[in-house]
């Protein structure tokens, strides 16, 4: 089959001129790759949380897959606990106040821990019954916490930072996993439940589910954690004047 596609028009003719292809269906094939091509190219250089949002190029996507990349959000939440606690000038006063979010936190996280069976079961016991993400709440006490210890304002400002570059996206990409998973229960259970704010209207479901160490342990090294925030707590208490 032979395929006739036009050139563009040169000045000095005023008959339009063709290019012929011999093989109509080896033009279209080597279209087909170059797009194919293109796209996975795309692809390869986002993660498989941004994979399915809208493609940006440039800063701009470099900026989005900053924020919704899991590791550094972690390591930067570690990085900050050591931080706060290492410039803190911590008073009596303020140990008092920063420890009750930041033993809430620990509590939060390990309690939360021990109800997740990741991809396989939608959490809705527990704390689940309460607020949609209460690992992100943990974090968020525990930091805050910690902010409030150091006694420098700046740390705040930091910490509240932190907070906004990188939790929405990461609360976006974990309804975004659960809608398509659990599809008809994620949206029963996320219309009655905020991402990150405690409700205490369905408190019999908290007494529902059964948590396990195993879970909290296994899963996410919660002692780990609890025995990380701890050291640094005890660091800062040891520096009181």
């Amino acid at each position: 089959m032979t395929c006739w596609l036009p050139t563009p028009p040169r000045a000095i003719y005023p008959v339009q001129h063709y290019v012929v292809l011999r093989n109509c269906d080896s033009y279209s094939d080597t279209l087909a790759n170059k797009a194919t091509e293109h796209v996975t190219e795309n692809a390869a250089t986002m993660s498989h949380r941004t994979v399915d949002l809208p493609p940006l190029t440039g800063l701009s996507r470099a900026v989005r897959e900053l924020r919704y990349h899991e590791a550094s959000r972690q390591v930067l939440a570690i990085v900050l606990i050591a931080f706060f606690a290492l410039v803190s000038r911590p008073t009596f006063e303020l140990l008092l106040i920063g420890a009750p979010p930041i033993l809430a936190g620990m509590g939060l996280r390990v309690y939360a821990s021990g109800f997740i069976l990741k991809n396989e079961q939608l959490a809705t016991y527990g704390p689940y019954a309460l607020v949609r993400h209460p690992l992100y709440t943990g974090n968020i006490l525990i930091i805050s916490g910690f902010s409030i210890i150091s006694a420098a304002w700046w740390s705040a400002m930091l910490a509240l930072l932190f907070f906004w570059f990188y939790y929405p996206t990461a609360i976006e990409y974990e309804d975004r996993k659960l809608k398509r998973l659990f599809s008809a229960d994620w949206e029963n259970w996320s219309t009655r439940i905020p991402a990150l704010i405690p409700t205490f209207s369905n408190l019999t479901a908290i007494r529902q589910g059964s948590w396990s160490f195993g879970k909290s342990s296994r899963q996410n090294g919660e002692p780990i954690i609890v025995i990380f925030v701890l050291l640094w707590f005890a660091y800062v208490a040891w520096h009181l004047p």
